[in-house]
């Protein structure tokens, strides 16, 4: 069985643990191939490489970095239906999801090739007689990315341009469900130009991410995944005096208001819910109805779209929506439904049991609609990550915004409405990092920058943008006083003629 490895100093190296994972097939159900899982000492050895090469990346003039980038871009582009495939045979995806990854991705290679803009200082002169002050940023040296399984490609491809553009070079640890489209990204990284140890790729597990948050030598670590362990490495980074930005789960509400166009909306919430079989942190996964005949019509509309879903293999270009990571996460995801209805939730759509013909021992599952879902039930409480839409009914707006504010998570969040004032208001109140006025999933472009508030954010700085350029720099202030060579007094001879 051919052996997934790393990808440090330019070059695959194979694993050396003795300790691998499988990488499955989510269509099929059989076991694809294997990863190489990183011990500490593999670790160290990328960390080393990219050290190596910090002190002379750090220095690379501007142009010759984003004429790199530049590079990379192309290959990118002409390489992202390769990437696409990868994805989608690794994590399921359906093909379009797989390019829309690519595509939000390559928003922020895109925003690295500007870094020359991002990176220019400021300069005061005259705050005092004869002196200047200006402030520059600068590199932090050797930094690290773990990224999760939902987007192997676009996750890594919102840190680690944006990180080596300031000057930085990068130890990245993808998902171990899913490494095939990091360390191809490396590898088109190479074929661009960027020199040895700029990007390095380490496949690996817990072990592998406690040596990264660990290491004396990793001055910065960006994380994205479930709020546990986006807690965890806060406390690891911070415990180790690092850098941290730590990007957690999510529960995100799309507020439905009686003056909304309810075919929009259900359109909206079927392709937030449900793209990517929910396995993403910008789902909807909550719609909160105002008024009882808003919540009939909208469910009404929900569950016919809901059973008009097109669930099947990635491949088919008739699919909607693929299966699910794995076998024990289709399970788990399943069991929300069951105990949805045991809680009192109306099941309207009930996706569980779902199989597709001829691929019987795949993770799919298909998609499931809940309606009269409360807050103390646990399909609303968790994070189920799956494709499970909740809908709650409530009787005002200000019982609306309350119950989406009394959440634990505050990662996004959306209002459908006509009403220019209600909508200035809701995104004024609402307690998310991220708001969408008739837009279901509010990602930014890549010059905004990603995140959320409360347990969907540990650290300072949000992701990529201009948040991305401060976590991966750090300022200095330069106050200047230099002589007046026309001041005599001052002993200073530049050669200069004068006359008698």
């Amino acid at each position: 069985m051919r052996t997934i490895g790393h990808f440090i100093g330019n070059k695959p190296v194979e694993g050396t643990s003795g300790r691998f994972a499988p990488v499955w097939d989510p269509a099929t159900g059989a076991r694809a191939t294997r990863v190489a899982l990183a011990s500490a000492t593999e670790v160290d050895q990328a960390v080393a490489v990219a050290k190596e090469a910090a002190a002379a990346w750090r220095s690379a003039s501007l142009a010759r970095r984003t004429a790199l980038l530049f590079r990379y871009r192309e290959l990118l582009v002409a390489h992202r239906d390769e990437l696409a495939r990868l994805i989608t045979a690794e994590h399921g995806k359906v093909h379009s999801d797989a390019l829309g990854e690519m595509a939000r991705g390559l928003e922020i290679v895109e925003l690295a090739c500007s870094i020359p803009e991002k990176l220019k200082g400021e300069l005061s002169t005259e705050v005092s007689t004869g002196v200047d002050v200006s402030s520059i940023r600068q590199p932090l040296g050797v930094v690290a990315g773990i990224t999760p399984f939902n987007f192997p490609a676009m996750v890594p491809l919102w840190m680690f341009p944006v990180a080596v553009a300031c000057g930085n070079t990068f130890v990245l640890k993808p998902s171990e469900k899913d490494p095939s489209a990091a360390l191809r990204l490396a590898e088109l990284a190479a074929e661009a130009g960027f020199p040895d140890g700029v990007l390095n790729v380490v496949n690996g597990d817990k072990e592998a991410v406690d040596r990264l948050l660990a290491h004396p030598d990793i001055a910065a670590v960006s994380f994205v995944g479930s709020t546990p362990v986006a807690r965890a490495v806060q406390l690891g980074a911070i415990g180790h005096d690092k850098r941290v930005q730590a990007l957690g789960g999510a529960k995100n509400h799309m507020l439905v208001l009686p003056d909304a166009d309810l075919d929009l909306a259900a359109d909206s919430a079927i392709s937030a819910a449900y793209g990517s079989a929910g396995e993403r942190c910008m789902a909807v996964s909550v719609v909160v109805a105002v008024g009882e005949e808003t919540a009939d019509a909208l469910v009404a509309r929900l569950a016919s779209r809901a059973a008009a879903v097109r669930v099947g293999p990635g491949t088919d270009p008739d699919a909607e929506m693929g299966p699910l990571i794995t076998r024990e996460h289709r399970d788990t995801v399943a069991s929300y439904v069951g105990g949805a209805r045991d809680q009192g939730a109306d099941v309207v759509v009930d996706g569980t049991g779902y199989t597709v013909p001829g691929h019987e021992e795949g993770f799919f599952l298909g998609v499931s609609l809940l309606d009269r879902v409360t807050p103390d039930m646990d399909a609303y409480r968790d994070e189920i990550f799956g494709p499970v839409l909740c809908v709650v009914r409530a009787g005002t707006y200000e019982e609306a915004v309350s119950l989406i504010n009394d959440s634990r998570w505050g990662n996004g969040s959306a209002v459908f409405t006509r009403d220019g004032g209600a909508a200035r208001r809701f995104q004024l109140e609402v307690e998310t990092g991220m708001v969408g006025v008739n837009v279901p999933i509010p990602v930014p472009v890549g010059y905004h920058s990603f995140g959320g508030w409360k347990d969907s954010l540990f650290g300072d700085h949000h992701i990529y943008g201009n948040d991305g350029v401060r976590f991966y720099t750090r300022g200095k202030v330069i106050t200047t006083r230099w002589p007046d060579p026309a001041d005599t007094d001052a002993g200073i001879d530049l050669g200069f003629p004068r006359n008698q």
